[in-house]
C-alpha cells in the first residue's frame, strides 16, 4: 500500500494513496496466497522508503555506517544482509533518494534510515519533509517462474541472461544473501522500478503542495489586479517550479526512460516494466507533466508581473528624477523668469553678480 508518512519515533501506519492498477489487480494474486505448496516460502514484505531528492552513493559506500559486506550492484548500493538475527533481509539503495527492503518491514527500514542514511553526513541531498513509502510483498517458489502476479512478486526460476558475462563474474564474487543470488538481477530490476515509483510520488506530493500555494493567485489577480504574493515570494515560486522541471526531466533519474542496463537484457527489462506498468509510472508522468504545463503558465504570469512591477518602479524613479531636476531649475532660474514675465528691473545686487560673472568669464578666456 503506497503511502506518505512523516518520520517519527514510533513509525505511523502508512496512509493509502490513490488506487493504481496494481491495487485493482490484487485479486490476481489470490490463487498464490490461498494455495500454499511445500516448495513455496512464506509471504514477505517489500518495503520502499524515499527520504530525499537524491543520495550521494559514493559517500555512503565510503562510510563505516554500512556493513562490510555492502557492495555496488549496477546503479545501486546492495546490502546483502540487514536486520535483527533471525529476521534479516536485503536492501538496495538508489541514487534517487530511495531504498528498497526485501524481507524487512517499516520498522527495520526506519532503523536503517536512522542508523545509516542519516548517520552519514552529506548523503542526503534535499531531505523530504515527509518520507514517501511503497509497500508490496513477495514469495519464493523455485517451481514457479519469476513474475509479478497481481500485487505479489514471485521469485522463482529466471531465464538465462542474454549476456551472462555481464553479471556472472560479479555474482560469483558476491557475499551470501538472505535470498538466492540466482534471482538477484530480477530483484534489482523489480527494486529499481519500485524505487522510481516512490521517488516520483515524492515529486507528485511536492508539486501538489506548490499548486495549492498558488491556487489563489488567479482569484487575487481577477479581484485586485495584483498578485497576493510579494516580489521575494514570487521569485521563490519560480525557483520551486524550476526544481520540479529539473527533477522530472533533467536529472539522471529520468522517469520516462528505460535504464541503459536493460537494453541488452530483455528478461530483466520485462521485470522492470512489469512493476512500472503496474504502478502506472508512464500515466503518472503524463499527468505530472500536464500539471507542470499549468504551473509553467503560472510561471509565465509571475514573470510578467515581476517585469511589469520592475518597469513601473523604474517609471516612478524617472518621473521623480525629472521632478527634482525641474525643481532645481526653477529655484536657480526662478528670479530671471519672474523678471521676464513681470518686466521688473534687476536689483543692484543682481547687477553686481552679473558683472562679476562676466568678468570671471573674460578672465577665463
Amino acid at each position: 500500500m503506497a503511502s506518505s508518512a512523516a518520520p517519527s519515533d514510533p513509525p505511523s501506519k502508512p496512509k493509502p494513496k490513490a488506487t493504481t492498477s496494481l491495487r485493482r489487480a490484487a485479486s490476481a494474486s489470490l490463487p498464490i496466497r490461498a494455495n500454499p505448496t511445500p516448495t513455496r516460502g512464506s509471504i514477505q514484505p517489500v518495503f520502499t522508503l524515499t527520504t530525499a531528492e537524491r543520495y550521494v552513493l559514493p559517500r555512503l559506500l565510503a562510510s563505516s555506517a554500512l556493513p562490510s559486506i555492502a557492495r555496488t550492484f549496477q546503479e545501486a548500493c546492495w546490502i546483502p544482509k540487514w536486520g535483527s538475527p533471525g529476521s534479516e533481509g536485503e536492501i538496495f539503495v538508489f541514487s534517487n533518494g530511495s531504498f528498497v527492503c526485501w524481507g524487512l518491514g517499516e520498522g527495520e527500514a526506519e532503523r536503517f534510515k536512522k542508523e545509516v542514511i542519516q548517520n552519514v553526513p552529506g548523503v542526503q541531498v534535499a531531505p523530504l519533509k515527509e518520507d514517501e513509502t511503497e509497500d508490496l510483498e513477495y514469495v519464493t517458489d523455485p517451481t514457479e517462474s519469476t513474475r509479478l502476479q497481481g500485487d505479489l512478486i514471485i521469485l522463482g526460476s529466471t531465464p538465462p541472461l542474454s549476456d551472462p558475462s555481464t553479471l556472472s563474474p560479479l555474482l560469483s564474487a558476491l557475499p551470501a544473501s538472505t535470498l538466492p543470488l540466482s534471482s538477484l538481477p530480477a530483484r534489482y530490476a523489480f527494486s529499481q522500478a519500485i524505487a522510481r515509483s516512490t521517488a516520483l510520488s515524492a515529486l507528485e506530493s511536492s508539486l501538489e503542495i506548490f499548486l495549492k500555494s498558488v491556487a489563489l493567485l488567479p482569484h487575487s489577480l481577477s479581484e485586485t489586479g495584483r498578485p497576493s504574493l510579494g516580489r521575494k515570494a514570487l521569485i521563490k515560486k519560480l525557483g520551486e517550479l524550476l526544481r520540479f522541471r529539473q527533477g522530472a526531466n533533467l536529472n539522471r533519474e529520468n522517469f520516462g526512460d528505460t535504464p541503459d542496463f536493460y537494453w541488452t537484457e530483455p528478461v530483466l527489462e520485462g521485470y522492470f516494466h512489469m512493476v512500472s506498468d503496474a504502478l502506472e509510472i508512464k500515466a503518472r508522468i503524463v499527468s505530472f507533466n500536464e500539471k507542470i504545463t499549468y504551473a509553467a503558465e503560472v510561471q509565465s504570469t509571475l514573470r510578467e508581473l515581476l517585469v511589469e512591477s520592475s518597469s513601473h518602479r523604474m517609471e516612478l524613479i524617472i518621473i521623480a528624477l525629472i521632478a527634482v531636476e525641474a525643481l532645481i531649475a526653477v529655484i536657480r532660474e526662478g528670479p530671471e523668469l519672474w523678471r521676464m514675465v513681470t518686466g521688473s528691473p534687476k536689483t543692484h545686487h543682481e547687477d553686481e553678480n552679473g558683472t562679476r560673472t562676466a568678468e570671471n568669464s573674460l578672465n577665463a578666456v
